[in-house]
């Protein structure tokens, strides 16, 4: 093991000893010390998500709605049935004769290119 798994080890123990001995000697100062620190960690939680709430793009979300409404509305529609289509013969397309020609040009010539 290396010395930074060692210390680190060392600290976890060394709190977990620290734990045991004040939930022993007085639990209900502890519990009220994690309701605290719960209670404050929430309160900001809930500061942060409104303040940044209220930055959202309001355009973006307004967007977003506009388009989940969109593929709704465009999936509840009553859809064809496959088998109907299957049986309707496609008309064949007639085949267009392509008049192509073969242009000659100078192949030989090299163009005069730059060497780097």
């Amino acid at each position: 093991m290396t010395i930074r798994n060692w210390l680190f080890g060392g600290i976890i123990i060394s709190a977990l000893i620290g734990l045991g001995t004040w939930l022993y000697s007085n639990p209900a100062s502890l519990f009220l010390q994690l309701f605290v620190m719960i209670l404050i960690a929430g309160i900001i939680l809930f500061v942060i998500r409104v303040f940044m709430g209220r930055k959202q793009n309001y355009k973006e979300s307004r967007s977003f709605a506009k388009a989940a409404k969109l593929s709704k509305k465009r999936y509840q529609q009553p859809r064809k049935s496959v088998h109907a289509n299957k049986t309707m013969k496609r008309p064949l397309r007639k085949r267009s004769t392509a008049h192509l020609t073969v242009i000659e040009g100078k192949k030989n010539k090299k163009k005069d290119r730059a060497i780097f």
